[in-house]
């Protein structure tokens, strides 16, 4: 009866060991950091690896150091201009002190995740809609910035910041779109008119050139005996500029005297 009562007490001895054993050995993995709080006072903090603590007395509170990727639900805001808008942004964010996340707020995700959605409501509602469209970078800077100095006294450091979509009323859609195609219809106009203005600036240039050039003028001409005889149904007779110039003046020298005829 004795052997039985003292193999019962060994037995029972044992379990609890192997219960306590077992919570005193912790494994940490190398993306986290323990924490450790004994009888709720801060001790130390345990690295990556095998760790024991003292059971019941310690608490060992594990921190992710990865970061964090968080979609910021839609928001509507009213720009500065005026105009309503539907707008979602994605944080990216991770833990740098671990003892600061534990001690210093009750679940920092929970918290950044509220100044993320506060300090982009406040920042699009101080910015004109065309900012927000094409300065996105400057908006996204912004946003980190402010957030992270918000974040910072946890331990939490924010990374980045991006504005996803930007969700704009029809009406506004309707007219952005026909703003565009004004502005493309503008665009091609004066590319146009710069065209004409080029040509007709050509145009000056080579008949200057022509006027004080004689020869210039008759390689032209050549050229374009050259151009007319590649059709075949054509026959040319070609005449230098200085036989033509004879002639012409031949013509208006006999035009000058008169025509003598007798009935």
């Amino acid at each position: 009866m004795e052997t039985i009562r003292w193999m019962s007490l060994i037995i029972i001895a044992g379990l609890v060991g192997i219960t306590l054993l077992g919570l005193a050995i912790k494994i940490v993995r190398q993306y986290e950091r323990g924490v450790i709080l004994r009888f709720g006072r801060l001790i130390k903090t345990r690295e990556p690896g095998f760790n024991l603590i003292i059971p019941i007395v310690d608490r060992m509170i594990k921190v992710e150091l990865r970061v964090v990727t968080m979609v910021v639900e839609p928001q509507v805001v009213i720009t500065k201009d005026n105009v309503t808008i539907k707008v979602d942004a994605v944080v990216y964010f991770m833990v740098k002190d671990p003892v600061k996340a534990i001690l210093q707020v009750a679940d920092y995700i929970k918290a950044t995740t509220q100044i993320a959605l506060t300090t982009l409501r406040s920042v699009l509602g101080q910015s004109d809609l065309d900012e927000l469209l094409f300065e996105r970078d400057k908006i996204n800077k912004r946003l980190s910035e402010i957030i992270d100095h918000h974040t910072e006294p946890w331990g939490v450091m924010v990374s980045v910041v991006e504005v996803k979509d930007v969700q704009l009323p029809d009406p506004m859609q309707r007219a952005m779109a026909r703003q565009a195609e004004a502005e493309r219809e503008k665009r091609a106009k004066v590319i146009h008119a710069q065209g004409e203005f080029q040509a007709a600036e050509t145009l000056r240039q080579a008949a200057r050139i022509i006027s004080i050039e004689p020869a210039a003028l008759q390689l032209r001409y050549l050229q374009t005996l050259t151009e007319i005889a590649g059709e075949k149904n054509s026959t040319i007779i070609p005449i230098t500029l200085d036989i033509a110039n004879t002639l012409q003046a031949i013509g208006k020298k006999g035009g000058g005297s008169g025509i003598v005829t007798n009935e």
